[in-house]
């Protein structure tokens, strides 16, 4: 790529840094703006942004060597699952390591980034505009909170917060506390406030999930499922879910709702701590919701319970405001992308991190950038469109079979993405020497891409 070429990279958590690195290592001239005042994302709890969702008692939920960069390996004296405060270092680390942190504009809120007639125009919140020949969406899509949609009936009395504000434990001393969700936030806040609510934690849950222990049969549990990566998923999901029986029993054992698919359908929720202190009586199992009743709560199987405070632990929506419908559509959550990367209609305009992977995300954002980068640096040439879409419906057609109506745009399964992506990058190559198109500077808009 000519040096007079640049890509604006909107975002310094691990996606937005892994991007930035790639294009430089590829010799791209790169702009990444971060609103906050730090690399690191929302893994930076301190971050000016006040966009983080980590807590003090957040620790990785897939341990470190399933983890990492690829290019940049945890200290192996850390333990196998190091907390939030150790993960933000480590990005940090990475961004001074590789020189990225002068290339970011921190404090720098992106306000529209918008298809100009040469490209790509960024402004910023303050007005400050600049144009770059590509952009690369790497925001993250854990910031946005989702509340319950509709609203249950009846009113509260009591106090209401999403999980996405969680600081500690503090709040809920002497309260009657429920927790609403069985993701890792709902497990992890329900164990901080067993400590010091008034009873038992009540925790609700419409539909139920597997809960895998962080270890298996002395190994970490994610490391256990990788040895089984070269086999079809559906008998990795027979030897793996065999496995979990053995060794925990089923979530109904402990008086939570039967999950709705097998192991490797919906994403697990990986928890040492919460089967312990459901056994003893600190959380207790609940339905799902039927309707609030000023002090009280309702549940689906007849039961009320006075609550004091609800914490929504109810996920989060994709949100890319700076980007208009005729880029995303209505729902971003449902965005067609090639290689979960590449835009169908002006590949100029790549996404790093817009997806839900069975595994961890660092390697996946790191493998996603590799590739963006491969396109813009001239040394990968995509397909042709009409392939690019159909090679979109078969990933989107298994996704559906697989992980049904929840998110099947995006969803990846980790051990296939990543060796899919280093097949793609030869392919692309191969392509190259075929005398496809190499990626070159936008045409005006309009004009056949």
């Amino acid at each position: 790529m000519p040096p007079s070429h640049r890509v604006a990279v909107i975002g310094a958590g691990a996606a937005g840094l892994a991007a930035t690195k790639a294009l430089l290592d590829a010799g791209v001239g790169v702009v990444t703006y971060e609103q906050g005042d730090r690399p690191g994302g929302l893994w930076a709890r301190d971050n000016a942004s006040g966009l983080s969702p980590a807590y003090p008692s957040l620790h990785l939920n897939t341990s470190k060597g399933r983890t990492e960069f690829a290019d940049f390996p945890m200290p192996r004296q850390w333990p196998d699952y190091p907390s939030a405060d150790l993960v933000a270092g480590y990005l940090a680390h990475y961004s001074a390591e590789f020189g990225l942190t002068g290339h970011i504009r921190f404090r720098t809120a992106v306000a529209s980034v918008e298809r100009a007639e040469d490209g790509w125009t960024v402004t910023t919140g303050s007005g400050e505009k600049d144009r770059y020949d590509a952009v690369v969406v790497a925001n993250g899509h854990n910031w946005r909170p989702r509340w319950p949609e509709p609203a249950y009936p009846g009113s509260f009395d009591g106090s209401q917060t999403h999980a996405h504000d969680y600081r500690g434990p503090d709040a809920f001393r002497d309260r009657r506390v429920l927790v609403v969700g069985m993701g890792n936030s709902a497990m992890d806040i329900a164990v901080d406030a067993s400590n010091v609510a008034r009873g038992p934690v009540l925790l609700s849950a419409r539909r139920g999930v597997h809960i895998v222990p962080k270890y298996l049969f002395g190994r970490p549990s994610d490391a256990t499922g990788g040895a089984l990566a070269a086999l079809p998923w559906r008998v990795r999901q027979r030897v793996a879910g065999t496995m979990l029986r053995l060794a925990v029993g089923t979530p109904q054992r402990y008086g939570l709702p039967a999950p709705e698919g097998g192991l490797f359908q919906n994403h697990p929720t990986i928890s040492d701590t919460i089967l312990h202190r459901l056994t003893h009586g600190e959380v207790a199992a609940r339905p799902g919701i039927e309707r609030l009743a000023g002090d009280t709560v309702v549940f689906t199987d007849g039961r009320s319970e006075p609550v004091d405070l609800i914490v929504w632990a109810t996920g989060y929506r994709v949100h890319i405001p700076f980007l208009s419908a005729r880029w995303v559509g209505d729902d971003p959550e449902r965005l067609p992308l090639y290689q979960r990367v590449f835009h169908l209609e002006d590949p100029s305009l790549a996404f790093v991190g817009l997806m839900q992977s069975t595994g961890a995300a660092l390697p996946v954002v790191e493998a996603q950038a590799k590739l963006a980068a491969a396109w813009f640096s001239g040394g990968y040439a995509l397909p042709a469109p009409q392939e690019q879409r159909r090679a979109v419906d078969r990933a989107l057609r298994a996704a559906v079979a697989r992980w049904g109506d929840r998110r099947p745009q995006m969803r990846i399964d980790f051990d296939r993405y990543l060796v899919g992506v280093a097949r793609e990058i030869a392919a692309g190559r191969a392509r190259l020497r075929r005398g496809a198109r190499p990626f070159t500077a936008p045409a005006p808009e309009g004009s056949p891409v």
